[in-house]
Order: structure tokens, then sequence, then C-alpha cells
């Protein structure tokens, strides 16, 4: 067997075992968050007891509101994010005790629920729907760094850049 035949199947191998390991991590990853915790039942079983306490409490509006804002999430990812997404929602809602789940809710559940380099995503998608990124400066920049007018340029800067 020639050399450069035996350096692409070691290339190859060597490529299917990186791909076989960021794979069997996500699988492994699944798997944890389905196991019964010490303290009760697993963070998934949690996050679905909480979206089935709080449906009674969601709008079609707030449904609509949540669809828009977890759009731009990829189709693979988005069914997962909109649950979890939904749970700490469901969480704040139930634990203020509201009647029904308004838009402002949503937002700090989206907010406490998505990591923080989502955020600016966050603010550019409140900035095409037409909703104040302003009253969340606090839960979006927790240094305080940024003034209201830093998150309007924020936004349309990262309209600029996406277009």
């Amino acid at each position: 067997m020639s050399a450069w035949v035996q350096w692409l199947v070691i290339g190859w191998s060597a490529l299917m075992v990186v791909f076989l390991s960021i794979g069997g991590f996500f699988m492994f990853r699944k798997f944890l968050f389905s196991m019964p915790r010490v303290d009760g039942p697993s963070v998934l079983e949690r996050r679905r007891a909480l979206i089935e306490q709080s449906l009674p409490l969601w709008t079609d509006e707030g449904k609509r509101l949540l669809n828009a804002l977890v759009a731009p999430v990829p189709s693979l990812f988005r069914a997962a994010a909109k649950e979890a997404i939904a749970a700490k929602i469901a969480e704040l809602a139930l634990e203020r005790g509201l009647s029904s789940i308004d838009p402002a809710t949503i937002v700090e559940g989206y907010i406490r629920a998505t990591p923080r380099q989502d955020h600016r995503h966050l603010i550019r998608r409140l900035h095409e729907l037409g909703i104040d990124a302003s009253p969340y400066r606090a839960l979006l920049d927790p240094s305080g760094r940024w003034t209201k007018a830093e998150l309007k340029a924020r936004s349309k800067q990262s309209d600029r850049t996406r277009g």
C-alpha cells in the first residue's frame, strides 16, 4: 500500500474518532439530564413538570412571543431550547403566583435561561419585534456598563452586521 493511502486511512480514522467523540459527548449529556437526581426527579422531568403546571397560565400571545424568540435557534436545537426556556419562564411565573404569563416574564425567563453570549442576539430580536430592551438592562448586563443608548446602538449594530 502506498504512503498516501496509509495517511488517508489514518486521517479518516482520526476524523471519525473526533466526530464520534463529539456525538458521544452530547448523547452522554442528554443521558445525564435524564438520570434521577439525589434529591428527586431528573432535570428533564422537573422541566416537564413545571411546563405542565404552567400550561393554564400561557396565553396565545405568550406562545407566539416564545416561538418568535426561539425562531433564530437552529431547528436541530430549537425544541430543546424552547423546553428549557419555557421551564424557566414557568418557574418564574409559579414562584410569583402570576395569573397569566405576560411578555415581561417571557423575556426575563428567556434571559435567565440562555447563556450570556446569546444575549446580544436577544437584544436584536427584541428590537425586531418592537420590544424595548432597556427594562431588562440589569439582567442583560449585570455589571451595569451599558447605558440605554448603548443597548439601542448594540441592537442597531447587530442589525448592520446581520444584513
